[in-house]
Formats: structure tokens, C-alpha cells, sequence
């Protein structure tokens, strides 16, 4: 009864929460969401720039800022961060906006996501055995290979270029129910226009993409706002998309990668097929969810490498299991309230709502699909699904055979999948 803020949440192993400086949620859900990639965390802790507002770089300032700022959260009291937004502010002038009434405007979470991580991938550093030159495009990097292809003529040749993104985009049209399918609709785009050398005008094109790298930590964008010149206000779609728990991308990667994936991904399959037989003795298949829930949270040491060798940092399955949302309540990006929403254990999340930290069920959080006014899902964060080395027994399950069916996973027919 007689603890103070700080020690009632040491109790509850409540993290602190941040203070909202004036329309500064935005900021808050992104640093909360980035929180929860301890890989992120450590190369923080690795780097030992400091802030300099008058001489030194904005990446330098931000990186280090942000440093700090995690490790004053890691004390478990809430926290004013005031200088991560002056490094902000002085970095980003347009985040500085003020309104009317003398106070900060609401800004873009998204575009705040992405400013930062692009500040992170200048100063982090890789850990040891990747070849990647940054933290943050080893355990957040996608790359992709694209195809452009003119549709009116046959001899023109097929332009193919490698593109990299920190963020995958989920379109989202009238046809569009699930995650699954608006992530599948960025793989193809029809009716480009551009000028084509050997027609000599402007053509219509189709562009092609496949994955070539899946990072251990996948950033979603739903496409929600809409710039509307009229009104001159970014609009957003309310429409209910469902997103799953555990999320598999082995339909959006190349075949090359399709191939490499499959391995770890019989492994899984195995354990699937291990969890289902073993609980259906037991309880059923809710023992089974919830024994690969906690699985989720073992140690690595406990777990199976989740990357290739030969990559550290990347995800070598397909496999993903959903770590934290950012949700925008309102209508316009520019507009209304945004919070982090973070998986701490188990089926137990963390709404972090500015200074207000509270533990709700996963089930609250796949309710965040849209459809209405309510918080809605604008970003989310899948880290790698873990597979625990002990499985079926005191040794790990024989597995050296990898002919097995991979475990198709679209919407519906998953073991594991809840949408």
C-alpha cells in the first residue's frame, strides 16, 4: 500500500512511460515500439557519441539521445523527454510546427519511424559477424528485386533493380480483409506509366516484386491516409483490416529464398505437428497455442538460430510472431492520438499511452484492426518466431529430413495462425 510510482511498478514489472510534451504521442508509441528490439537496444547501449546540439551531427545527437532515453526508462519511472525532442525538433524543423494556438502540432507516427531509423543507420553499429554496415539494416533491413516490364511492347527488355525498404507497405483497397492480401498486393502494381525508349512516348508498365531478404524484425505500414487536395489533409481509411499473431511471408519472397527458407521451416512444421499430438493427450489445441506462446519467450540460448549464418540478423523461416502495434485514433494523420502497444509475456500486452502504462490481453490487441473510431493499427512490429531447442523430449526433435511439406500458412490454415 505505502509504494510509490516507481516501486509499484518494479512490482508489476510495469516500464516506465513517457511523458507528452504537447501533441508528442506520436513520438512516444514510435520510441516505445523501437524499445522492444533488444538487438536495437544493445547497439544503442554500444554507442558512444553524445548529444551536441551545437556542433556535433543530428544523427550523432539522435542516436545518442535515444540512448540515453532508454536507459532512464530502463529505472522504471516515468520520463519527460525533453531532449529527444530537441534533437528531433533541431533535426526535423516540419516536427517543430507550431498551430494556432502556440502549441506543437500532431505529426505523422510513420514518418517519425522512419526519420529516426534513417538517424540509427548512420551512427549504430552491426553486431560482430554481419556484414551489413549498420544495426539497424541488419535486424530491420528488407530487400527486395523488382521487375519493370513495359505492357505495349514485347521487345523492350525487362529492367531489374534491387530495392531496400525499413518498412513494408500493406495497400489497402476495397478487396482488402486481411493482412495476407495487401502485403501480396505490393507485389505486383499494374498500369505505371513511364516514357519508353523504344516506343518513343509514354507507356503503361507493370512492376514486379519479390523478397530477397526477410529481416529478423519486419516493419508493416498499413496504408491507412490519403492526401486529399481539396481539404489538404492526409484522410484515413477506417476499414477493418485483420492482422494475425503469427504472420508467415514464404508467398512474398523469391523462389531462391523460398528454397533456403524451407529447412527451418519443416523443423517447424515438425514441432507443429509434435505440439497438436502431444496436447491432444492433454487438452487440446489450446495447450498447444499456448505451449508455442511461451516458446516465444524463451531465452535465445534456449531457441534455435532464427537467422542464416551467413546473415546474422535476418530471418531464415518466413516465420513471424507480432510484437508491437501502433495504433492512430482520429482522422487524419496530422490529427487525433496515437499509442504504443507492446507484447511483454505470454498473452499479456502493454498499452503505453504516454505516461500511462497498463497491462491489457492479446486478444485487445487484435481487436486494433479498424473499422471504426476506435485506436486502429497503423504499424506493426514482427520480431522472429522462436523455436525452442528442447522440443519432444530432452533432445531436439530429429530433423534431418527436409522434404516435408513446408507449413503453408495463409489466412485460415495455420495451426498456429490467429487472426
Amino acid at each position: 500500500e505505502d509504494m510509490d510510482e516507481h516501486e509499484l511498478n518494479k512490482a508489476l514489472e510495469m516500464p516506465a512511460g513517457l511523458q507528452n510534451l504537447g501533441n508528442t504521442c506520436y513520438m512516444n508509441a514510435v520510441i516505445q515500439c523501437l524499445k522492444s528490439v533488444p538487438e536495437l537496444k544493445t547497439s544503442l547501449g554500444n554507442y558512444t557519441g553524445r548529444v551536441n546540439l551545437t556542433q556535433g551531427s543530428d544523427a550523432e545527437s539522435i542516436t545518442a539521445a535515444l540512448r540515453d532515453l532508454y536507459k532512464t526508462m530502463d529505472t522504471g519511472s516515468t520520463v519527460p523527454p525533453i531532449i529527444m525532442l530537441q534533437v528531433l525538433h533541431t533535426a526535423f524543423p516540419m516536427f517543430a510546427e507550431r498551430g494556432e494556438q502556440g502549441g506543437y502540432q500532431q505529426q505523422d507516427a510513420n514518418e517519425c519511424w522512419i526519420q529516426i531509423l534513417k538517424m540509427l543507420q548512420q551512427k549504430t553499429q552491426p553486431s560482430e559477424e554481419s556484414s551489413k554496415s549498420n544495426a539497424v539494416d541488419q535486424f530491420l533491413g528488407i530487400e527486395c528485386e523488382t521487375e519493370m516490364k513495359c505492357a505495349e511492347s514485347d521487345e523492350e527488355p525487362v529492367k531489374k533493380e534491387v530495392e531496400k525498404f525499413l518498412l513494408f507497405n500493406c495497400y489497402i483497397d476495397k478487396d482488402v480483409k486481411y493482412l495476407h492480401t495487401g502485403l501480396k498486393n505490393r507485389l505486383q502494381e499494374t498500369g505505371l506509366e513511364k516514357h519508353s525508349e523504344v516506343l518513343g512516348r509514354n507507356a503503361q508498365y507493370t512492376k514486379s516484386l519479390a523478397i530477397t531478404r526477410l529481416p529478423g524484425y519486419l516493419t508493416i505500414t498499413m496504408m491507412r491516409f490519403q492526401f486529399k487536395q481539396k481539404e489538404a489533409v492526409n484522410a484515413k481509411i477506417l476499414k477493418d483490416i485483420k492482422f494475425p499473431v503469427m504472420l508467415d511471408m514464404f508467398d512474398m519472397c523469391s523462389p531462391q529464398l523460398q528454397e533456403k527458407l524451407k529447412p527451418m521451416r519443416t523443423k517447424f512444421k515438425d514441432y507443429e505437428d509434435w505440439l497438436v499430438e502431444t496436447a491432444g493427450k492433454a487438452k487440446g489445441k489450446g495447450e498447444a497455442t499456448r505451449k508455442e506462446k511461451q516458446s516465444q519467450d524463451l531465452p535465445l540460448e534456449e531457441c534455435e538460430d532464427w537467422s542464416f549464418p551467413d546473415d546474422k540478423g535476418s530471418n531464415n523461416s518466413g516465420y513471424y510472431s507480432l510484437q508491437a502495434v501502433l495504433t492512430h485514433k482520429g482522422r487524419s494523420s496530422n490529427s487525433g492520438h496515437y499509442v504504443g502497444w507492446v507484447r511483454q509475456k505470454g498473452d499479456t500486452w502493454l498499452k503505453c499511452d504516454d505516461d500511462e502504462v497498463s497491462p491489457v490481453h492479446e486478444e485487445d490487441v487484435l481487436k486494433l484492426s479498424g473499422g471504426g473510431d476506435w485506436h486502429t493499427a497503423y504499424i506493426l512490429l514482427y520480431a522472429p518466431r522462436k523455436l525452442p531447442k528442447n522440443r519432444g523430449g530432452s533432445e531436439s526433435m530429429d530433423t534431418s529430413d527436409t522434404t516435408t511439406t513446408p507449413a503453408a500458412a495463409t489466412e485460415g490454415n495455420d495451426k498456429m495462425e490467429t487472426s
